[in-house]
Parts: C-alpha cells; sequence; structure tokens
C-alpha cells in the first residue's frame, strides 16, 4: 500500500512549486491570445502540390500591406496565415496571390488555370467580439466552479464528520485552481517558446477538464465517504486507505483516454491541436491533483482543525 498521506508534504511542496511558477510566468509573460480573443483574421491554404518556402510566402504578398502578418506552416502542404482584420476585397486579393506568384510563376486562376492553393478556411473576428468572447469565458469558468462547489456539497451532505460536507466542495475547488493555473502557466510558455495561441478552443478545454478532475476527485472522496463508517482507523489511515482503493482506477482511465488524444494530437489537423494538447495537459494534471493533492488538503485541515 502506498504510503501517500504520510508523505503528503512531498506533495504538496511539488503543488506549490508549480502553482507558484505557473503564477510568476503569467504574471510576467500572460498568454498569447489568438484570434478569437484579440480580434483578427485566420487563413488556412493548402498547396495542391509543392508547397513554397515560407518567407517566398511573405515576399509575394508583402505589396499587399497586410497588418500584423504572420504564417507559419501546417502539416506537409498547408499553410497558416494571421492578420488584422481585412475586407472580402484583400481577402480575395491574398488568395489570388497565393494562386500566382508564390510558386515563382504567373498562372492566371481566374481565367480558367488550375489553382495552386485550396483555401481550407478562413475566419475573421472583430475586437469588441474577441472582449466580449473574453468575458463570457471568464463568466462561464466562474459558474462552472460555483456550481461544482454547490453539487459536491450537495452530494456529501450527510458526512459530518470528521470533515464538514462543505469542505470537500472548497478542497474540490482548490484542486481544480491548481490544475487551472499550470495548465495556463504551461501554455504561457509555450507561447513564449513555440508561439501557441489560446482561444475559444482552450476554454472549451478548460472546462472539459474542470469537468473530468471533478470527476476524479469525486471519486476519490466517495470512496471515502464509504469507508469512514466501515474503519475503525484514524482519519487519515482511512483517507490512505480510500486513495489507494482508486488509484488504480483512476491512473488506468487517465492513461487510456491521454493515449486516444495522443493519436488525434499526432495525426489529426493542425487547427486541433492546441486543443487537444490543453486537454492532454489537464488530464495529466488533474489526475495528480485528485490523488495527490486533494485527499492530502482534507488530512490538513482536519489536523488542522483539531488543533
Amino acid at each position: 500500500m502506498l504510503k501517500i498521506i504520510d508523505n503528503k508534504k512531498i506533495f504538496l511542496i511539488i503543488s506549490s512549486v508549480l502553482v507558484i511558477t505557473s503564477i510568476i510566468v503569467l504574471s510576467v509573460f500572460g498568454l498569447k491570445l489568438g484570434v478569437d480573443f484579440v480580434g483578427g483574421s485566420l487563413l488556412e491554404v493548402k498547396y495542391i502540390n509543392t508547397r513554397p518556402e515560407i518567407n517566398v510566402v511573405k515576399e509575394s504578398l508583402a505589396k499587399l500591406n497586410i497588418n500584423d502578418l504572420t504564417i507559419k506552416a501546417a502539416g506537409e502542404k498547408s499553410i497558416i496565415l494571421k492578420f488584422r482584420n481585412i475586407d472580402e476585397d484583400t481577402h480575395q486579393a491574398i488568395l489570388h496571390v497565393l494562386n500566382n506568384n508564390t510558386l515563382g510563376i504567373n498562372t492566371d486562376s481566374e481565367n480558367g488555370s488550375e489553382k495552386i492553393v485550396e483555401e481550407l478556411s478562413y475566419d475573421s473576428v472583430g475586437p469588441s467580439i474577441g472582449e466580449e468572447l473574453k468575458e463570457k469565458s471568464i463568466r462561464a469558468i466562474f459558474w462552472v466552479l460555483i456550481t461544482i462547489v454547490l453539487f459536491v456539497a450537495w452530494a456529501f451532505k450527510k458526512v459530518t464528520r470528521p470533515i464538514s460536507s462543505w469542505k470537500y466542495g472548497i478542497v474540490a475547488i482548490i484542486t481544480l485552481f491548481h490544475d487551472i493555473i499550470i495548465l495556463c502557466g504551461t501554455f504561457s510558455i509555450l507561447g513564449i517558446i513555440a508561439g501557441m495561441e489560446v482561444g475559444v478552443s482552450f476554454v472549451a478545454a478548460l472546462l472539459t477538464i474542470l469537468g473530468y478532475s471533478v470527476n476524479d476527485t469525486i471519486v476519490v472522496f466517495d470512496r471515502l465517504r464509504e469507508n469512514l463508517p466501515k474503519y475503525n482507523l484514524a482519519f487519515k489511515d482511512t483517507v490512505n486507505e480510500s486513495v489507494n482503493q482508486t488509484i488504480r482506477r483512476s491512473i488506468n482511465t487517465s492513461i487510456t483516454t491521454i493515449l486516444a488524444l495522443l493519436c488525434v494530437f499526432i495525426w489529426g489537423g493542425t487547427t486541433t491541436q492546441s486543443f487537444i494538447l490543453a486537454l492532454i495537459v489537464g488530464i495529466s494534471i488533474g489526475t495528480y491533483s485528485s490523488i495527490f493533492l486533494a485527499s492530502p488538503l482534507l488530512v490538513v485541515w482536519n489536523e488542522h482543525q483539531k488543533k
């Protein structure tokens, strides 16, 4: 049997270091916000045959004077262009240039010649809409957290000793904040290193992780609720027993989920990679916190209460 509760200080220190580091990184660098939140346009195109070098594409588009243009490769033949909001005429002008000049040849796609590029997607978000999405995302996360506290407190309403039911809800929320902060810190670092941006899909990943993580935590808490009347042990020993009874289930479930997500991340489309990566990181952190953070926090709270 693993002595998780006996070694709770180690796990609490690890979590504290990760959370503090994430807060520092977020305070200094913040998150690299995508088009969804700051406004702008996103265009993804695929070259039918050979994709030119990125600098060649930039040179061919230079005459259009597009503001804040960034271009990155996607897959073997596609590229993603991000820039400030443009009108439809400029959108068509970009496609015309990509079809006629980026391979160093002068084909006329408008006169029936075969196209060089295929437009896969085009999204445009105004600054006001981006700000509205940001506010709605924050509200959504806030209400999800409040709902989780109320649900956990209601689910454990019959548990009054030695920890009150509402304390299970507070511990669950602390655990969720731990998961969210570390995930955001990770993406802040990825934004610096790899230029990874966060958008609405990242918020969707956050909400998914909140549900997944609290589910893992409640599984442990529920086993503890069942064991409290059955075992004539100290509270910390009953908690340790409960964690050991559920740890294999939690880890196996998370591993199978992460393996499926890895397949999607590797072989899926570029546009979903940040969403899938957020899920992988979040589920990994959530599994750790449900086992090594939530239960030790209950024990620490109970010990402090006795003092």
